[in-house]
């Protein structure tokens, strides 16, 4: 009731963040349920009856729909959970709400507004409403660093979990691709896709992020997390974690705000000052994950991806194809095309299938320069436990007209191509404006950046509650 009450008051009242799309109708009654369980003396684990918003890409077969905050999917409900779903419902989670994202996790027009979906309109940054939140999983990272739930769930493929954990001052883990499955949620590509934690502090993220792991059926991917992953990852979590760590700081990420280095060399002293013995520099070749490949990579897979998802829905899908999805927006360009177009859909809808020779030599290009070539061995060279770099750039004021500036900083990337794991913690404030710091590296290696994380949490903790700022600057 409380977190119900308060998103009424503030997402949808109040400085209208307009995080959430919509709330569970059996909400407040699956809440009787799991309390009556508890008071019986059955208590399923940590997620027992924590509400939980889950990003509006990720099937539930309940009272609310799956849409990617697209009309075109409106009133859409799966035949089944996603496997994420499921297995929340299982840990005693109650799925409070699907959050707002940017539509079709931003795959979809050039000049882009990161947040709005047609759905759910413009999200709103919770430290100056008058900035972007950053996406895909806008609504994610608003949510929960406005306290509007505990805890939520984003995805990302380049970015979508690192960049709003950063611009809204939360913490974010990407895990390795196939840690969770992919089964149920929208996709934009089976190289780089995968859903993640979103919380408030690394023991939160910690906490969620176990019992979601498995492997499923429905997508292979997961087989490769038998014997690398685990269902509880708080047992990772050590203040001291920083003591003896080797931490190689990348530098070769350009493009942030001078303060934003200052705030990031005070991280590394206060790492150094834990114990941790700095690697300084220890960079990564920066055309590895800026080539035109990657993107190649993107639209190939998002055409033959979507289709399957959508053909998968069945025979009374709102839209069975992207074909049709263009053609919907087209149809229905008011709504749904107010402010930018659907270039990105039109250029993947032009993509061959996935045996073409582009593909085939896009994907195995950008992966081995991105882990065997870039992560990995960076790694080896250096022996090191992990990567740092600033997360992402400054939140940037939100423009209907010319979109997002997209032009400063980030270190996603390497990451996100490789399919390897990241986490991004509040590193502090620019004028009232957060920003993150992320630790990535090899595949599966989510405890040995956990313990690394939670210990510079832990010597920093440099969050702050949002202010609700009309704007600041």
């Amino acid at each position: 009731e409380l977190y119900l009450g308060r998103i009424e008051a503030l997402d949808r009242q109040g400085p209208e963040l307009r995080s959430i799309i919509e709330t569970n109708p059996d909400a407040l009654a699956l809440a009787d349920e799991l309390d009556a369980e508890r008071a019986a003396g059955n208590v399923r684990g940590p997620l027992h009856g924590i509400p939980i918003a889950i990003k509006d890409n990720i099937d539930t077969h309940d009272g609310m729909t799956t849409t990617a905050g697209s009309l075109a999917l409106e009133g859409s409900i799966p035949a089944q959970d996603a496997y994420i779903a499921a297995q929340l419902k299982a840990a005693g989670a109650i799925v409070l709400a699907k959050a707002n994202m940017s539509e079709w996790a931003y795959f979809r027009g050039y000049a882009a507004s990161s947040g709005w979906s047609a759905r759910g309109g413009q999200c709103r940054m919770p430290y100056a409403l008058n900035r972007n939140p950053c996406g895909s999983s806008s609504g994610s990272g608003v949510a929960v660093s406005a306290n509007l739930v505990p805890l939520t769930i984003g995805t990302e493929t380049g970015g979508s979990i690192m960049c709003p954990s950063s611009i809204n001052g939360v913490v974010g883990i990407k895990p390795t691709v196939g840690l969770w499955s992919r089964s149920g949620i929208i996709p934009i590509s089976h190289s780089q896709d995968t859903a993640g934690p979103m919380a408030r502090t690394v023991r939160d993220a910690a906490i969620l992020l176990g019992p979601l792991t498995g492997v499923d059926p429905r997508d292979e991917a997961t087989a490769a997390s038998a014997g690398n992953a685990h269902t509880d990852y708080t047992q990772f979590l050590d203040a001291d974690g920083l003591r003896g760590a080797r931490i190689g700081v990348a530098r070769s990420f350009t493009g942030f705000d001078p303060r934003i280095i200052e705030l990031f060399d005070d991280a590394i002293n206060a790492m150094r000052d834990a114990g941790a013995v700095i690697v300084d520099p220890a960079n990564l070749d920066a055309s590895a994950w800026n080539d035109p490949l990657s993107l190649v990579l993107l639209e190939y897979e998002f055409k033959a991806d979507l289709n399957a998802y959508l053909e998968g829905l069945g025979p009374d899908a709102p839209v069975k194809s992207l074909a049709e999805v263009i053609a919907f927006n087209e149809a229905n360009a008011d709504r749904e095309m107010p402010y930018f177009g659907q270039q990105r859909m039109h250029d993947s809808q032009a993509r061959g299938p996935l045996t073409d020779r582009a593909y085939v030599e896009a994907k195995r290009t950008i992966q081995r320069a991105n882990r065997e070539d870039g992560i990995d061995g960076l790694m080896d060279d250096h022996r090191l436990d992990a990567i740092v770099a600033p997360t992402m750039e400054l939140s940037w004021p939100t423009d209907h007209i010319r979109g997002d500036r997209l032009e400063g900083g980030s270190s996603a990337g390497p990451a996100a191509i490789a399919g390897y794991p990241d986490i991004s913690v509040p590193m502090g404030l620019v004028s009232g404006l957060p920003v993150g710091l992320s630790f990535f590296g090899r595949a599966w290696s989510e405890p040995t950046l956990l313990r690394v994380a939670y210990a510079y949490e832990q010597a920093t903790h440099m969050r702050r509650p949002p202010t609700f700022a009309p704007s600041l600057g």
